[in-house]
């Protein structure tokens, strides 16, 4: 790899060194020694007053050498990352950004410390004492209402969630001395060009046009950051935070309503959405339904009035204009999270990562908020019509969840069964109805309410949903006991098995 010359690059939009090794990752051992020179040359040229296009291609080269951790240990100084923080803006003066011409060098010096930290441990000291996460929270101040500097904002970004990741002090300094909560929570207005129409509801428009990809790389790369500031709050917050909570609750309720450029985007985008829902306060995210408007009101009515009169167990939840309404409240949001929470079970695959956090995050909701629980019940466990199949046999959302409460996974079985018991209320004979004995023994056994009954958890009382076909059914149920071994060996019914052994035990103590 040769070093490039600058007065050969005024001539270049991009460096000879940059297109040929653009996509290296792995770099040959012998060459290390020349790796480091170039580094250590591409600093000294970097400190004088070059044009811009030679700082601009000596920084696409700094990127592609600082991905080697092997060569970035003589060339991680103090003197270094002040010069990129100088070239990146990151600096105790006051400079706007007004110089258009000084964006790309900006963007570069930004994606250098991005690479540079990650891959240097002395680099994440360095960042410590140089102060670099109040550094970009400065930047972000600068350009946190310009429509046309995304790239900027978005490695910032990127190397604040870095910083937060590798070092769990920055989290706090974030969280608590640089206000990071609201700072990152107006970038995202920002990206989505949030307009309020109530202090926790905003404007959606779903005949508007999509993110851009830049809008969306930004607002992937705040939810990230966002997610790493407030990783314990759902544990420990104060009072006083709840509003602030609140309002990002309500920005993300924005997020999962609109799309990216791409399917697979947007599936990025609320992935990340859900993973920070989940940090969020359980009380505070009520402000992912809410009310009708009484225009919305007065158009629910109309419809309902149109429903036949033997439907009166729908009536409750209708799709009107493309929106979930149930019981008065605009369901979009969740039933976005349904949505893609079944999109993941579809999917087959890495159910821990993709499918335990949003299955947590609308158990958590069902628990605690009653309008939630109740439509995802109507959703996810609708009046018992088919009794003829096993409750794990079919396509419906309640037959995948069934089938996960026997997946090899011990984690995605809990939280799957876990669900459908909350949307029960935690009732056992319930969740029974539901799942049946065998798919729900575990946690069951689990619970300690293998005999029967219910959970620890209050919910109110609903009126009985009961089918015509289930009642009829009903009774057949007999037929299938959870069944034990006696002490000959022989199988009777788990309570009667029990009882016996009870014998055998007070029988021997008494002959003791």
């Amino acid at each position: 790899m040769r070093k490039p010359r600058c007065k050969e690059l005024k001539s270049r939009p991009r460096s000879w060194t940059y297109y040929v090794h653009r996509a290296t990752f792995k770099f040959e051992s012998t060459d290390e020694d020349k790796r480091k020179k170039l580094c250590e040359g591409i600093f000294k040229v970097l400190v004088k007053d070059v044009p811009t296009t030679c700082q601009v291609s000596c920084l696409e080269v700094l990127r592609i050498l600082s991905r080697d951790k092997k060569i970035l240990v003589p060339v991680t100084t103090k003197e270094n990352m002040q010069i990129l923080l100088r070239l990146a803006k990151l600096t105790e003066s006051d400079d706007s950004l007004e110089k258009v011409s000084e964006f790309p060098v900006i963007v570069e010096s930004l994606k250098c410390l991005c690479n540079i930290v990650f891959n240097s441990q002395m680099a994440q000291q360095l960042s410590l004492e140089l102060n670099l996460a109040a550094k970009l929270c400065n930047l972000l101040r600068k350009c946190k209402d310009r429509k046309f500097i995304n790239d900027i904002k978005c490695f910032d970004l990127r190397l604040l969630f870095l910083l937060s990741l590798l070092h769990t002090d920055i989290r706090s300094q974030l969280r608590y001395e640089l206000q990071g909560l609201p700072l990152l929570t107006q970038i995202l207005e920002s990206a989505f060009s949030i307009k309020w129409t109530d202090e926790y509801e905003s404007a959606i428009d779903h005949n508007g046009p999509p993110l851009s990809p830049q809008e969306t790389d930004c607002a992937i790369e705040a939810l990230k950051a966002l997610f790493n500031v407030t990783v314990d709050s759902w544990k420990v917050h104060k009072e006083s935070d709840s509003h602030q909570f609140r309002v990002m609750a309500a920005v993300l309720r924005h997020c999962l309503l609109i799309v990216g450029p791409t399917e697979d985007k947007t599936e990025e985008l609320h992935s990340n959405a859900v993973n920070l829902l989940s940090n969020v306060p359980v009380s505070c995210l009520d402000v992912l339904i809410c009310p009708l408007t009484h225009e919305e009101t007065a158009q629910e009515a109309t419809t309902l009035d149109e429903l036949p009169s033997d439907k009166t167990a729908e009536k409750e939840t209708v799709l009107k204009n493309n929106t979930m309404v149930y019981n008065g409240m605009n369901m979009e949001a969740i039933q976005v999270l349904l949505n893609f929470m079944e999109k993941r079970i579809d999917k087959g695959s890495s159910y821990r990562e993709g499918l335990t956090p949003v299955l947590s995050l609308l158990t958590e909701c069902s628990r605690a908020h009653r309008n939630i629980r109740k439509f995802l019940k109507d959703q996810v466990l609708p009046p018992l019509r088919d009794v003829t199949n096993r409750p794990e046999v079919g396509s419906t959302v309640r037959n995948k969840l069934v089938r996960l409460m026997t997946h090899v996974d011990l984690g995605v079985k809990q939280i799957a069964a876990e669900f459908l018991f909350v949307l029960c209320k935690e009732r056992v004979d319930s969740l029974l109805k539901y799942t049946g004995y065998g798919n729900a023994a575990g946690l069951l056994a689990a619970r300690g309410l293998l005999a029967g009954g219910r959970g620890d958890n209050w919910y109110s009382e609903d009126e009985d949903t009961d089918t015509e076909e289930y009642k009829n059914a009903k009774p057949k149920e007999e037929l299938l006991k959870p069944m034990g071994l006696k002490p000959d060996g022989t199988i009777t019914p788990l309570e009667e098995a029990l009882n016996q052994y009870s014998v055998i035990e007070e029988t021997s103590s008494d002959t003791d």
